[in-house]
């Protein structure tokens, strides 16, 4: 009775513990398409780790080939006569699309259990773990011929429960069996998460701070661009805004807080991080996005038709100055490698001649693009772009071309399972290996779809990826070390003679969705507008002084935080206001007198700018039947800090009050700033002054007149007295003396 009692206590345990210590074992029995966090979940917390392959590649039937894994009991009570064991299969696979539904769980009748090779694990405690190294050849396996054969580690109970399994591939590659070499070109991004600044120097956040820190984004980018430094057939596609945002930082610069803004310090880091990616960039392969990565399809159906040859142009200039080195724009990566008709042709308008496209843009002609991709789900956390069918559907070649109203441009089209390897995350324990032996495995699959043509092949992880350098350093050594590869420069990719048949560029309703929405870039478009008058009046050598500012509120990053942007498009708007009303009318508070029918009013400018600029001045009278605008010369010009006037004539038939419109415009006739209105005041008085005056003037003469000769009259009725005076005296003398 005890031993039985003890009996069964034991096998309660053992049927009990699976399900409290590990979820992956009915997970992998009954596979689902789980959501991405949870399978990445999942993926963090297996107890079953494959941490080791190798070799490779096996090249003979002899040789050897070890298999290392561990379990990790991560329940709270210990687990009892567990087995841990390989699974395989002589059969190889027959195309891709197999090697996606057994990787997801769906075909796990592929392979079939190993008696010879498992091992007996008596008792795991809690938190324990147990390792163990598979030793095996693919002439024990049974394998003969050039292939990709299943291969999984998997542990069981004591009822053959499953409590892990970890599915991957054993690719054999027998060195009698020619295969021609595929060229693969390899594109990796240094594209920032989202646009740094609004204005030139003030940014929106801090985040390049901890970006080019040790640990940091950029500075994890920066580790990898040294380490491809001198790697074939990888190319860089560069955002020079990025390199602009890290040289600002290089000096004091502005971050908002709250309401306003705050200074800080240069960023230590950045001069350094700029000099060494000067360096691993200097003779490597290297392509410019156009300035601030922008939404090009949603630009070209906004209306923004000139910002795609703005954006490249500033691409060029900016990384041709913090780079010292030419950095070409003709090979462009639409956003998601999505693009439509109307978006090539304007890439094609500015120079592009080769652009890389996601699958799904360009499907082969076969293939449904709005279908079921199927092959979610898997451990090496890779979806496939193709349906899981019992018919095997070749690898296409990655390179085709396209017709534009320029003429062709070369579509190169990334491999969208070989590109979410590239771009794994491999934080889990385990999964860069796994990843890795995909890797390997599905290029292997695709020489042995047609072992004698050298295909096209690339691979581009998201643009906006935070790397593992170790990782990506290895696969990539891994794909030069292959014997059916060859690292190749994207620009060497060339269309084979015979094309492979794709269809029509694809672009759904879900990918117009995506773009920016037209409401906010028709603010971006009023922003654009506004800027461009601020350049339009300046004399000589005109400043882009907004230019980069509104080329960032059309980047591609903001799709993921639309709210962001429209705060960053309305701070730019209310400053190109701000600057475009440095130039103004002054004395607006002041009615101007016309005094009389005509006279000249002086209207005058004002220039608080800090350059020289030349408008014309356009004035209108409200009411035509009250005043009347003579000819005059519109144009000023005014100096940094100085005023202009300009001298209007003006008639008006009746006295009173009335309104001139004075608004100030480019050479070109557009709007600068909002129109002024001015309040004029006439007479109307002055013939009748005349009149007066004249009057008046006669009077005063008259009585002037009047007065002079009335004197004179005095002066000789005086004289005359005088004289007959004297002449009495005379007599009366005369008589006396008599």
């Amino acid at each position: 009775m005890i031993r039985k009692a003890a009996l069964l206590t034991a096998l309660t345990a053992t049927l009990l513990a699976p399900h409290a210590a590990v979820a992956e074992g009915a997970a992998a029995a009954k596979p689902a398409k789980p959501r991405p966090a949870d399978a990445a979940e999942r993926r963090q917390n297996t107890p079953l780790v494959i941490t080791s392959i190798t070799p490779d590649v096996p090249r003979e039937r002899t040789t050897e080939i070890k298999v290392s894994a561990t379990f990790t009991n991560t329940g709270n009570a210990p687990l009892y006569n567990l087995r841990m064991r390989l699974r395989t299969s002589p059969n190889a696979f027959g195309s891709r699309q197999e090697m996606a539904a057994y990787q997801s769980g769906e075909a796990f009748q592929r392979d079939r259990a190993s008696l010879s090779n498992s091992v007996y694990i008596t008792s795991l405690g809690a938190g324990e773990t147990f390792s163990h190294e598979f030793v095996v050849s693919p002439a024990k396996l049974e394998q003969y011929r050039w292939g990709v054969y299943p291969l999984a580690v998997e542990v069981v109970n004591a009822l053959g429960q499953t409590l892990g399994i970890q599915r991957t591939f054993l690719p054999y590659a027998p060195r009698d069996t020619k295969v021609a070499r595929s060229r693969l070109s390899v594109v990796l991004p240094l594209v920032d998460v989202h646009p740094r600044r609004d204005e030139d120097g003030v940014f929106l956040d801090d985040g390049l701070r901890e970006a080019v820190s040790d640990k940091g984004r950029l500075a994890t980018l920066l580790t990898l661009v040294e380490r491809t430094s001198s790697a074939e057939g990888v190319t860089w596609m560069v955002d020079p805004s990025l390199l602009d945002d890290v040289r600002r930082t290089t000096e004091a610069y502005r971050v908002r807080s709250g309401g306003g803004t705050r200074e800080r310090d240069a960023l230590p880091a950045s001069a350094p991080w700029l000099e060494r990616l000067r360096e691993a960039l200097a003779d490597t392969s290297v392509f410019a996005t156009p300035y601030a990565d922008p939404d090009i399809a949603a630009l070209v159906h906004n209306r923004m038709d000139d910002a795609p040859a703005a954006a490249m142009s500033a691409a060029a200039e900016t990384g041709r100055a913090l780079l010292d080195r030419d950095v070409p724009t003709d090979v462009a990566w639409p956003v998601n490698g999505v693009i439509d008709h109307d978006g090539l042709d304007a890439l094609a308008g500015v120079g592009v001649n080769r652009v890389l496209l996601d699958e799904r843009n360009l499907p082969p002609a076969t293939s449904d693009p709005a279908g079921d991709t199927g092959g979610t789900g898997d451990p090496t956390g890779v979806t496939t772009g193709t349906t899981t069918t019992a018919s095997a559907t070749p690898t296409p070649d990655a390179v085709t071309s396209l017709t534009t109203v320029y003429g062709e441009v070369t579509a190169v089209v990334a491999d969208p399972v070989l590109s979410q390897l590239l771009g794994r995350d491999v934080s889990a324990p385990g999964s860069a290996v796994l990843a890795r032996q995909r890797f390997i495995a599905e290029t292997a699959m695709i020489a042995a779809e047609a072992p004698r043509v050298a295909r096209n092949l690339a691979m581009a992880p998201h643009r906006r990826w935070t790397p593992n350098p170790e990782y990506v350093t290895d696969l990539l050594e891994t794909a030069a070390s292959l014997p059916w590869l060859k690292l190749t420069p994207i620009t060497s990719l060339e269309p084979p003679k015979k094309k492979t048949p794709r269809a029509d560029l694809t672009y759904t309703d879900q990918h117009r969705r995506a773009e920016l929405p037209r409401d906010y870039l028709k603010q971006v478009r009023r922003v654009a507008a506004q800027a461009e008058l601020t350049t339009a009046v300046i004399t000589g050598d005109k400043p882009q002084r907004f230019e980069d500012a509104v080329l960032r509120l059309a980047s591609s990053g903001w799709r993921s935080d639309l709210k962001a942007a429209k705060a960053a498009a309305d701070r730019i708007d209310d400053v190109i206001d701000r600057h475009i009303s440095r130039v103004s009318i002054t004395g607006t508070e002041q009615p101007r007198t016309l005094a009389g029918q005509e006279g000249v009013v002086p209207i005058s400018v004002h220039n608080a700018s800090d350059e020289t600029v030349s408008l014309r001045v356009e004035v209108k009278p409200t009411d035509r039947r009250l005043l009347k605008i003579e000819p005059y010369d519109p144009a000023v010009l005014i100096g940094p800090g100085q005023s202009q006037p300009v001298q209007v004539p003006l008639s008006a038939p009746f006295s009173g009050e009335t309104t001139i419109n004075v608004q100030l415009r480019t050479e070109d006739g557009r709007k600068y700033g909002p129109p002024v209105e001015l309040t004029v005041r006439t007479t109307g008085y002055t013939g009748i002054a005349l009149v007066i005056v004249g009057g008046a003037l006669s009077v005063m003469l008259a009585a002037v007149t009047l007065r002079v000769l009335r004197r004179r009259r005095k002066r000789t009725d005086a004289a005359q007295q005088t004289e007959a005076t004297g002449e009495r005296q005379g007599t009366k003398a005369k008589a006396h003396e008599g």
